[in-house]
C-alpha cells in the first residue's frame, strides 16, 4: 500500500464528499523540507563558491510561504476533518509522515536566524520538544504492538530524521545550553537509524516490490546518511573519519536510488508524494558541500556541485509541476 493510498485509507467513509481538504496528505510538509534543505545549500555554496546570497534567500522565501500554505491547509483540515486527521495519525504508514511537520519547523529556524534571532530560537525549542515528544510516541506504537512487515516502508525512517535534524540550527541559533539536546538527537537518532534501515531493506528483499505511488518515498533512505554527516559535523565541530564514512555512504546509497528511480518520470503518474525525494537530496547537496569545504579537492567540488545542480533541478520541476495542478484545479487528484 502506498502513502496516499495509506492516508487515503485512513479516511472515514463519505468524508470526500463532506469535508474540506481532507485529501491534503501530511506528507506535503516534505516539500517545505526540500526547499529549506535547498535553501540551506545554496547559502553553504555561496561560502565557499561566492554565490550571491540572493539564490539561498528566493528559495528560504519560498520554503517560508509553501509553510504558511500549508500550514492554513493543513489546519482548515483539521478543524474541518478531524476525525480524519486523528485516522491519518493513527495509521502505520502515514502516522509517521507527521514528523515532516516537525522536521520543518526544526529547519525554519535557519532561514530566520539572521534576520529573528529570537522568534527562531523559539520555534526551534518548541519544535525540538515536540519532536522528541512525536518519536517517544512513534517508537512506543512500534514496540506496543505487532507489526506487519509490508508497513515496514521508508516512511518509517521520517521519525528517526526527526531526532538527527535536531542539532543542525545550533549552529547558528547560540544556545549553548542546547548543545546536550543536539548530543541527545544526534545519538538516538543514529542509533535507530540502523535496525530501521536494515528491516526496510530486508521488506524491499523479500516481499513485492513497493508500488508505484510509493517508489519515490525509497529516497528517504539517503536522510540518515546525509543528515546524520551534517548533524555530526554540527554537534563535533569537525568532519573526521566516522564523518567522511557516513558521508561515502551516503554517496553509495545515493547512486543505488537515483539507478532505482531513473525510469520515475516515464513510467508513473505525478503524485505530490514525489516530494519525498526532495529533502533527501538537499540534505545530500548540503553535506557534499561541508564535504568539499574540508576536502578542498577538485573532485570533491565538482561532485559537491553536481549534487547541488541536480538537487535543484529536481526541486524545480517538483515545484513547477505542483503549482502547475493547483493552478489546474488538480491537487485532490495529485493527493490521492
Amino acid at each position: 500500500m502506498s502513502v496516499p493510498e495509506a492516508e487515503a485509507a485512513a479516511r472515514p467513509a463519505g468524508s470526500v464528499r463532506k469535508q474540506h481538504f481532507e485529501y491534503l496528505p501530511v506528507s506535503l510538509f516534505g516539500s517545505v523540507m526540500g526547499l529549506t534543505g535547498l535553501s540551506v545549500a545554496w547559502r553553504l555554496a555561496g561560502q565557499r563558491y561566492g554565490v550571491p546570497a540572493l539564490v539561498a534567500d528566493a528559495v528560504g522565501w519560498v520554503a517560508l510561504a509553501a509553510f504558511a500554505a500549508l500550514a492554513l491547509a493543513y489546519g482548515a483540515k483539521v478543524v474541518t476533518a478531524r476525525a480524519a486527521v486523528v485516522a491519518e495519525f493513527n495509521h502505520p504508514i502515514a502516522g509517521n509522515l507527521f514528523g515532516t511537520i516537525l522536521i520543518s519547523l526544526l529547519l525554519i529556524p535557519i532561514l530566520l536566524a539572521r534576520s529573528a534571532p529570537v522568534l527562531a530560537r523559539g520555534i526551534w525549542i518548541l519544535a525540538a520538544a515536540a519532536m522528541v515528544v512525536f518519536a517517544l510516541v512513534i517508537v512506543s506504537r512500534w514496540m506496543g504492538s505487532r507489526q506487519q512487515v509490508a508497513h515496514a516502508t521508508p516512511a518509517w525512517v521520517v521519525p528517526v530524521v526527526g531526532l538527527l535534524d535536531l542539532p543542525l540550527a545550533l549552529p547558528v541559533l547560540d544556545l549553548p545550553a542546547a548543545h546536550a539536546v543536539g548530543q541527545f538527537g544526534l545519538s538516538v537518532g543514529l542509533f535507530f537509524a540502523l535496525p530501521l534501515f536494515t528491516l526496510i531493506f530486508s521488506r524491499l528483499l523479500f516481499e513485492e516490490p513497493l508500488p508505484a505511488a510509493l517508489r519515490p518515498t525509497l529516497m528517504i533512505l539517503i536522510a540518515p546518511f546525509a543528515v546524520g554527516f551534517s548533524s555530526y559535523v554540527a554537534v563535533t565541530g569537525r568532519i573526521d573519519a566516522f564523518a567522511e564514512s557516513l558521508f561515502m555512504l551516503t554517496l553509495f546509497v545515493l547512486a543505488v536510488l537515483v539507478g532505482r528511480l531513473r525510469d520515475l518520470p516515464f513510467c508513473c503518474p505525478f503524485r505530490v508524494s514525489w516530494w519525498a525525494v526532495s529533502f533527501p537530496l538537499a540534505a545530500t547537496a548540503a553535506a557534499a558541500l561541508r564535504y568539499a569545504d574540508h576536502a578542498g579537492s577538485p573532485v570533491a567540488d565538482a561532485i559537491a556541485l553536481a549534487l547541488l545542480a541536480f538537487a535543484t533541478l529536481v526541486i524545480a520541476g517538483l515545484a513547477g509541476r505542483t503549482l502547475l495542478g493547483i493552478a489546474r484545479g488538480e491537487l485532490r487528484a495529485l493527493s490521492g
